[in-house]
């Protein structure tokens, strides 16, 4: 048995903390937040704010941890990174290769360098009217402070940048070309034998369109596709010498293939590896804590279809004051995490969520036609305190 310090109390990283504890770990939980789901219902939690480094190591070393596991954010494996600087931890990347990865700019820069296929970043100046683009900040996730703008004038560009950087940690954005197709998740294991395991999600916006809340796994990608994909992450493993672990991408297919947009090695938020789990088979939380405890990935899902399971973000497009949920849409519900309480008033998405829904369907067509209500907006209506 080890003595493990798992950076995250959000709920995302349950799965995690439940496959240390499987394997017979005992797991102490650190994060800033004590009202977190975690935070609150796990005996062995320290409050701490894991963005500063000096105090992570301080606490690992004092009280003699075996093991560091980064949780579900990407300041978490920043942590994990910055301490693998000092320390030798398996399966973590240093803070050189992490920021390659996690700062959108440094990794647009490296990949074009690469001939990878990524969006073509722009200067500001050399936008022409009427081309497609997006403006997001270097640093931030779930699309915050990211706009499109298909037809730009010099004072919306300028009003869409001084946004990203607002909301960016290090004060910058990027321009780059609007990529139009579909929005997906390439999700795999790697070791330097190659890729072991892997999965492909569709993934929607329905609340924010830049923002991720409705997705399912698909099993009739393109091929030629899927090839793009893996060769993609087995290209990034080799160029940046990557440890053993998680590659995930998030992408878009389009009339010319994949474009990515971004990658991490610390596993998705909103329980994605529930998802994973519930559609395959392949127990996700254990195969992405195995590096960072030395061991390999497990064995991989068994052969066949996934099965139809929905995941969706509850949350409102405007904000709203909370008291229920009114639902027009039969379901068979297999999981539901609440995440806010009746009375709360709700940020637009995706600054705040009502909870995470995971929906199994009777076969594709009904998958199809959960999906079609959860993205126009017709699977439930969010009803103010008083109103039942």
């Amino acid at each position: 048995m080890a003595r493990v310090l798992l950076l995250d109390t959000n709920v995302a990283a349950g799965p995690l903390l439940e496959a240390l504890e499987a394997l017979g770990h005992e797991v102490t939980l650190a994060g800033g937040q004590p009202a977190d789901v975690l935070a609150r219902a796990h005996p062995r939690y320290v409050q701490l704010d894991y963005s500063d480094t000096g105090a992570t190591l301080r606490l690992f070393e004092s009280e003699g941890f075996d093991l560091l596991v980064p949780g579900c954010n990407d300041r978490s494996y920043q942590t994990c990174a910055e301490i693998a600087d000092l320390r030798a931890l398996p399966g973590v990347d240093g803070s050189r290769v992490t920021r390659t990865l996690n700062n959108k700019g440094d990794f647009r820069s490296w990949a074009q360098s690469l001939g990878l296929p990524v969006p073509r970043t722009l200067r500001a100046e050399a936008v022409t009217p009427g081309q497609a683009v997006i403006v997001k900040p270097e640093e931030a996730y779930s699309g915050r402070g990211a706009t499109v703008l298909r037809a730009p004038s010099r004072s919306s560009l300028a009003e869409a940048m001084a946004l990203a950087c607002s909301e960016s940690r290090s004060g910058r954005c990027l321009v780059e070309e609007f990529v139009e197709g579909q929005l997906y998740s390439h999700t795999a294991f790697l070791d330097h034998s190659g890729l072991r395991m892997d999965a492909v999600v569709e993934e929607h916006g329905s609340a924010n369109p830049l923002a991720v809340d409705t997705s399912h796994v698909v099993d009739d990608f393109p091929e030629a596709a899927l090839r793009q994909a893996r060769a993609f992450a087995v290209r990034l493993m080799d160029e940046l010498d990557l440890q053993p672990g998680l590659i995930h991408t998030q992408l878009i297919l389009g009339e010319d293939g994949i474009r990515v947009i971004e990658v991490t090695r610390r596993c998705p938020g909103d329980l994605y590896s529930l998802l994973i789990r519930l559609s395959t088979g392949l127990d996700y939380a254990r195969a992405y804590v195995a590096p960072f405890l030395g061991e390999d990935f497990g064995e991989p899902p068994p052969p066949g279809p996934s099965a139809p399971i929905l995941r969706h973000t509850l949350s409102s497009p405007q904000g709203a004051a909370f008291g229920s949920l009114r639902f027009h849409h039969p379901m068979a519900v297999e999981r539901y995490v609440s995440l806010a309480l009746s009375g709360e008033t709700l940020a637009p998405s995706p600054r705040s969520r009502i909870g995470l829904l995971f929906a199994r369907a009777r076969d594709a067509a009904d998958l199809a036609d959960l999906k079609a209500a959860a993205l126009e907006r017709r699977l439930y209506d969010i009803l103010p305190p008083g109103a039942w």
